[in-house]
């Protein structure tokens, strides 16, 4: 998936959790700490595959050796701080990430690139990139996964415009605005 597609889906599966729990929308806070953990795997991993120190983009960043302890180590740290509301935005957030990147090898059949799941004990090999899902009867067009993510982001993008934009205020403040 791609990483901005990430955020959509980081906000869109915290603001179902408020709308659950019988709110209307994310509040500023717990708005940016579920796409600041949607974002986070992404963060840790490209940069150490960017200047080669690992061979793919997910590693331990997506790895649930990894992602399970800072999960819990993020909502004890708020819950500490009675801001129990901004880990589990974080863990929703986060846990989203991870959960979005598997899909797509289901789908297409290449369950050996779940390897990053338990990376480093299982192997993470080289990730084929955008997977097709069809191809539309009568068209020449392939369907693929590029096609849903993009109306995953535009429906993100939706939701967090009807919801008042939570999280664009105190980003706005800190650059100025």
């Amino acid at each position: 998936m791609q990483p901005v597609v990430h955020l959509a889906v980081g906000y869109l599966c915290y603001a179902s959790y408020v709308r659950w729990r019988g709110g209307t929308s994310p509040g500023e806070g717990p708005a940016l700490a579920a796409v600041f953990g949607a974002a986070l795997p992404d963060l840790i991993d490209k940069p150490i595959w960017f200047v080669g120190v690992v061979d793919v983009g997910r590693t331990i960043g997506h790895s649930l050796l990894f992602v399970v302890p800072l999960v819990v180590l993020a909502w004890a740290v708020a819950r500490s701080r009675d801001r129990e509301l901004l880990g589990v935005a974080f863990a929703i957030g986060y846990l989203s990430h991870v959960a979005t990147d598997v899909p797509w090898h289901v789908l297409s059949g290449d369950y050996h690139e779940l390897g990053f799941l338990l990376w480093p004990i299982t192997p993470m090999p080289e990730y084929t990139g955008t997977k097709p899902l069809g191809t539309v009867p009568g068209l020449e067009v392939t369907v693929t996964t590029l096609w849903l993510e993009a109306v995953i982001l535009v429906a993100g993008v939706g939701f967090w415009w009807r919801h008042g934009r939570p999280g664009l205020e105190p980003i706005q403040r800190a650059v100025g605005r």
